[in-house]
C-alpha cells in the first residue's frame, strides 16, 4: 500500500510541477525560461511532496517549527541529487528533439527516477528511526 500511496504522491508532484513550468511560460518566455520554468516546478513540486511524504509515507510528526523546518531543509538537501537527475532528462530532451512538449517528457522521465531514488535517501537520511 505504501508503494501505490507513493507513487501517487509522485504523479501528483509531478503533475504539479509540470503545471507550475506551463504557467510559468505562459508568463515569461524569454532568456532562459527554461530555467526558470524548471526552478518554479521544482520548487512547488518539492514542498509538495515534503507535506505528502511527511504526513502519509514516514508519518513524521513533528517536534516543533524548528524541527520541522531543519526536516525540509534536510529533505531538499536530499533532493539535490535527484534535482539534477530531473534537470539534466529536462534540458536533454529539449536539447535533442524540435519538439516543444520534449522537455516535458524529458521532465517527467528525470523526475520519475529521481522520485525512486530520493525515496531511498530520505528514508536513510532524513526520516531514519
Amino acid at each position: 500500500m505504501m508503494i501505490i500511496r507513493y507513487a501517487l504522491f509522485a504523479i501528483i508532484s509531478t503533475v504539479v510541477n509540470i503545471l507550475f513550468q506551463y504557467f510559468s511560460f505562459i508568463i515569461y518566455d524569454g532568456f532562459l525560461s527554461l530555467y526558470t520554468a524548471m526552478f518554479v516546478g521544482t520548487l512547488a513540486g518539492l514542498v509538495l511532496k515534503y507535506i505528502l511524504d511527511k504526513k502519509y509515507i514516514f508519518f513524521h510528526t513533528p517536534k516543533s517549527k524548528k524541527d520541522d523546518g531543519k526536516k525540509f531543509l534536510l529533505y531538499s538537501l536530499m533532493g539535490v541529487l535527484t534535482t539534477f537527475i530531473f534537470w539534466g532528462f529536462e534540458i536533454g530532451f529539449d536539447y535533442m528533439y524540435e519538439d516543444e512538449n520534449a522537455k516535458y517528457i524529458g521532465a517527467v522521465v528525470g523526475l520519475s527516477i529521481g522520485y525512486v531514488v530520493k525515496y531511498f535517501l530520505d528514508k536513510k537520511f532524513v526520516f531514519k528511526g
